[in-house]
């Protein structure tokens, strides 16, 4: 007798934060109030708004401050338990929290969901204040420098004139190094992880790709879908694309031994049809919808081409130029098995710190998991993470 499978919620048109929705521990602060926003790539935005989160306490110097930059599908939930406003627990959770090596008892933590995101921050989701609507087609093109001039607008609002680290992986690497080329003097110290310079010519094209299944999607409308019925939106098109980013977040070694060619479905192997699946498609089906469900497809253009257009170098002159304008020491920590981010970019990186005399120490990580490792080998991240923060933080007049 097969037993029935529950019934399952149709998939949100977006899965954006709104207005309305419980704040979990979401704080926030309004730029370009008085005037608007101007962009890097032309454009310009009015009343932007940033999410961020805060865990510990700023001292009486704020000189204790540490600033977690997230990745592409992160937010500002870095650390904490699920529940009413954050639909998934802290991303970092077990390097940042209480005596573990970004300790909160010890630093003042914040992390802020980016411009152009979709958890509280303006993004395409979010009511464009000259319509009334969503932004959606209009909302305009971001880069990392963007997000970065939000986040210095979140310290100046928490009284931080300079950070004792600000630290991320992926993505968030990227804007580590923004930070430090774009306010040198705010910062006492980078760990970026698992990031890079520039976007390479292979990263370029696995999320053109992901961007253009979202676009094929009859869904998507062009980027106006916001007013669609729960499963009438660009989720087929979103899941697609993460599905394609899920697989350049893990090796190969792990797939194989995770999944194997075992057969999904419970169907015997010689019964073999076209649309047969196999594990590793259920695993991957099952993590497309399940970003489909708590992100928005827009942001995920927009943040995926904020991500292609990083390069430190541009409009300064070039890489070496940008780079020589760190003048803290840095902790750069790469992946050995990361195909995605290759452990050549943080090498890299360190080449051109050390060619302007910056102080750089280099941490590979060991791990079968690939690009994903900066978020499961805590045990080997957080040692030199912690190590690293405490000399800074001794290094202090």
């Amino acid at each position: 007798m097969r037993v029935a499978r529950p019934a399952v919620e149709p998939v949100p048109a977006s899965g954006a934060w709104t207005e309305g929705d419980p704040l979990g521990g979401r704080r926030f602060v309004d730029v370009a109030v008085d005037r608007p926003l101007a962009l890097e790539a032309g454009g310009h935005l009015r009343h932007v708004r940033i999410a961020y989160e805060t865990w510990g306490e700023l001292d009486a110097e704020a000189g204790n401050a540490i600033l977690v930059c997230h990745a592409l599908t992160g937010d500002s939930h870095v650390h904490g338990p699920s529940g009413p406003g954050h639909p998934t627990p802290g991303w970092w959770q077990e390097l940042v929290g209480p005596g573990l090596a970004i300790d909160t008892d010890r630093w003042f933590v914040v992390c802020a969901n980016v411009l152009g995101g979709c958890q509280g921050s303006t993004g395409p989701a979010s009511v464009n204040p000259a319509t009334g609507r969503p932004y959606g087609s209009r909302f305009p093109i971001v880069t990392v420098r963007d997000m970065v001039r939000t986040q210095a607008a979140v310290a100046d609002a928490l009284g931080i004139g300079r950070w004792l680290s600000v630290v991320g992986g992926s993505m968030g690497g990227m804007q580590v190094l923004e930070w430090g080329i774009t306010y040198p003097h705010r910062v006492r110290s980078l760990i970026p992880v698992a990031a890079n310079a520039e976007a390479s010519a292979q990263q370029i094209a696995l999320q053109s790709i992901g961007r253009h299944t979202v676009r094929l999607d009859a869904r998507w409308r062009g980027g106006d879908y916001y007013d669609a019925e729960p499963g009438d939106g660009p989720h087929r098109g979103l899941a697609v694309a993460r599905q394609l980013a899920q697989v350049t977040y893990r090796s190969d070694e792990v797939l194989a031994q995770r999944f194997g060619r075992r057969v999904a479905d419970d169907a015997p192997e010689a019964d073999i049809s076209l649309w047969q699946r196999f594990e590793v498609e259920r695993y991957l089906q099952y993590h497309g919808e399940k970003l489909a469900r708590r992100f928005d497809a827009n942001a995920y253009l927009a943040i995926t081409k904020a991500m292609d257009l990083h390069d430190v170098g541009r409009g300064r002159g070039g890489r070496e130029t940008a780079m020589a304008r760190i003048r803290v020491p840095v902790l750069s920590v790469g992946i050995d098995s990361d195909t995605l981010y290759p452990p050549y970019q943080q090498h890299e990186i360190a080449r051109l710190l050390r060619l302007a005399g910056t102080p750089v120490q280099e941490v590979e990580l060991h791990s079968p998991h690939g690009h994903d490792a900066f978020l499961i080998e805590i045990d080997q991240l957080g040692p030199p993470v912690a190590e690293f923060l405490a000399a800074v933080e001794k290094a202090i007049p």
